[in-house]
């Protein structure tokens, strides 16, 4: 039996505790991305359950008109989104952006809990023309525009 001489031993153990390091690292930066990834449903999704319990997920639509209650004695809000198919109902605990209003696209990030939206974060569109993304692709999937009318149909 032929033995392992000592210079290629050791360039063997360092290879084997690289390659160690290496997938240790790459495990952890997989780990730490996926912790970091937040989801984006509609709120038909939201309503057809497809959006989990208590776990993180961003959250967007048409801010809908009428729906905004603010408390008098705290930053409490609540209001509603719509991506005109179904309407989730959404509780903040802030200040709303300045663009914020009703009718208005917006994208929230927070937790589902108990049927309702708890955002910790809030975002508005900020022009007129402007909608987030995740909406606007939202919208378009389902065949409508900004407004809620349907592609191709007179305002």
């Amino acid at each position: 039996m032929m033995s392992m001489n000592v210079k290629r031993k050791r360039k063997l153990i360092v290879v084997l505790f690289g390659l160690l390091g290496v997938s240790v690292a790459a495990g952890l930066i997989l780990y730490s991305l996926r912790a970091q990834t937040d989801y984006f449903y509609t709120p038909a999704q939201i309503a057809s359950g497809a959006a989990p319990n208590d776990k993180r997920i961003k959250a967007g639509g048409m801010v809908v008109k009428g729906s905004l209650k603010r408390q008098t004695d705290s930053l409490n809000v609540s209001f509603q989104i719509t991506d005109f198919k179904s309407t989730v109902d959404v509780s903040y605990s802030g200040i709303l952006p300045d663009l914020f209003k009703e009718g208005s696209g917006v994208v929230g990030t927070g937790v589902m809990h108990d049927g309702v939206f708890v955002a910790e974060e809030v975002l508005a569109k900020h022009d007129e023309k402007y909608m987030p993304p995740d909406v606007t692709a939202a919208l378009k999937a389902q065949g409508r525009l900004a407004n809620g009318t349907l592609e191709g149909s007179q305002p």
